[in-house]
């Protein structure tokens, strides 16, 4: 079974990941050499790209090449593995293609996309089919392109409430319909739908929350136990805005805090003054 066209970039990835996992991967990365080898370097690869996610740190360098002094995380973990450990010291070490080594930048991603369908897949089977509350927000990464991060929060079956990032869906339009459209298709490709949301939490831009054409109103018409909240720290920052509007002292209050932690903040000496005082 599988989720949309079976050229999607969905069960794309699912083969690759249904192919990584199978005892006899190693065959089906085209490569040509040692089966055992290649499992060697597999396995290593996938024990450093586990430790980088994990971290949460960055894969390459800004000069991978020989002559680079630091090649970027990835590489130079993976040299420091190999350095190690006996099984994969000549065959990570050793001059060899980068593809013959499975450390080019497309098995890294091909690795990255594995883990991440198994991580999903597991908080899939953790939520078991269960209600949960929807958290989205929007945000720009470096190259401009619009983003929409997705978080699960639900009780687990131990009986405690977790929250769970679940992927980030690039839309080309922020308009509250569009939005949903994009939410809907990606929480079905995990057999999931807005029937099952009991909550919803968003900030406060128009586009989440109007009362007529807002993302919650649209989710809200397809499950109507799907209560909104506003996002905390917005709701403080919009109380806080409306107090020192009506009280003069408080505005001043905020105004001088603001311009304290600004004249001590950007300064190291300062910040030894402030600490010995």
């Amino acid at each position: 079974m599988h989720v949309g066209k079976s050229s999607s970039i969905h069960n794309h990835a699912k083969k690759k990941c249904e192919d990584l996992l199978k005892k006899s991967s190693q065959f089906k990365l085209h490569l040509i050499g040692n089966p055992v080898k290649l499992s060697f370097r597999l396995k290593a690869s996938i024990e450093v790209v586990r430790l980088l996610l994990n971290q949460g740190l960055t894969f390459r360098g800004h000069h991978e090449d020989e002559s680079s002094l630091n090649k970027g995380n990835f590489l130079e973990i993976l040299s420091w593995y190999a350095g190690r450990c006996n099984k994969i010291r000549d065959l990570v070490l050793k001059k060899a293609p980068k593809n013959d080594q499975l450390t080019s930048h497309k098995i890294q991603k091909d690795i990255i996309i594995a883990c991440k369908i198994e991580t999903v897949k597991a908080i899939m089977d953790d939520l078991n089919g269960d209600f949960f509350s929807l958290l989205v927000d929007e945000s720009c990464d470096v190259s401009r392109k619009e983003q929409l991060a997705i978080v699960l929060r639900y009780v687990n079956r131990c009986g405690s409430v977790v929250e769970h990032f679940i992927g980030i869906i690039h839309v080309r339009n922020t308009r509250a319909l569009c939005l949903k459209e994009a939410i809907v298709d990606y929480i079905a490709q995990h057999s999931l739908s807005l029937s099952y949301v009991h909550g919803q939490c968003y900030d406060g831009a128009s586009n989440m929350q109007g009362d007529f054409r807002g993302l919650k109103t649209l989710i809200q018409q397809e499950s109507k136990s799907a209560y909104s909240i506003h996002c905390f720290a917005h709701q403080l920052q919009l109380t806080l805005v409306a107090v020192s509007k009506k009280y003069l002292e408080v505005g001043e209050l905020v105004l001088l805090v603001s311009n304290i932690l600004n004249i001590v903040g950007g300064s190291f000496k300062r910040m030894d003054d402030l600490r010995e005082s």
